[in-house]
């Protein structure tokens, strides 16, 4: 990957939380981390400049802990590339903004709901920044999710895929 580092390891917004998207016509979830939990999956693609396209999946099991925050632990397997676990932590601070950690983030999460969709951001190791879009879709048991990664402000690779409930 570009800069030394993992590809694999700055898609944890592809294969995992795509409890948000691009904008959409879809309302927002009532309540968004309810969203994951149980089991979900993730399927989509991911293009890092200067390597090929590849498939990525993500199979997630979430629950809602007793203070109303999300644990999900999800298997996320990166074509050509060895499984991993991915690990998120989420709570609500206040309608329409979550916070929360991401075993694979270099700092905190930062959740915005921005017109019915969800803005992740968070940055990875070696300063690579991420925005990442779920869109919830019509009918509520999948969301589009849409994710850039930055590095000194140039876009240096993207994501696309679908998260849907199980």
């Amino acid at each position: 990957m570009f800069f030394n580092f993992r590809a694999s390891r700055i898609l944890p917004a592809v294969a995992a939380a795509s409890i948000l998207g691009a904008p959409s016509a879809a309302r927002p979830l009532v309540h968004p981390l309810k969203f994951f939990e149980g089991r979900t999956e993730s399927t989509g693609t991911v293009k890092i400049f200067t390597k090929e396209r590849y498939r990525t999946r993500s199979v997630g099991r979430g629950r809602i802990e007793p203070d109303g925050s999300l644990t999900l632990v999800q298997q996320v397997q990166d074509e050509g590339k060895p499984g991993h676990e991915r690990r998120w932590k989420i709570r609500q601070v206040t309608a329409g903004h979550f916070a929360g950690t991401m075993s694979e983030a270099a700092g905190p999460v930062t959740i915005d709901e921005v017109g019915g969709s969800y803005r992740f951001r968070f940055t990875m190791k070696g300063h690579v920044s991420v925005e990442q879009w779920l869109a919830p879709l019509p009918g509520g048991v999948s969301a589009r999710n849409r994710m850039t990664l930055r590095k000194f402000g140039m876009t240096v690779g993207t994501g696309d895929g679908i998260v849907r409930k199980l």
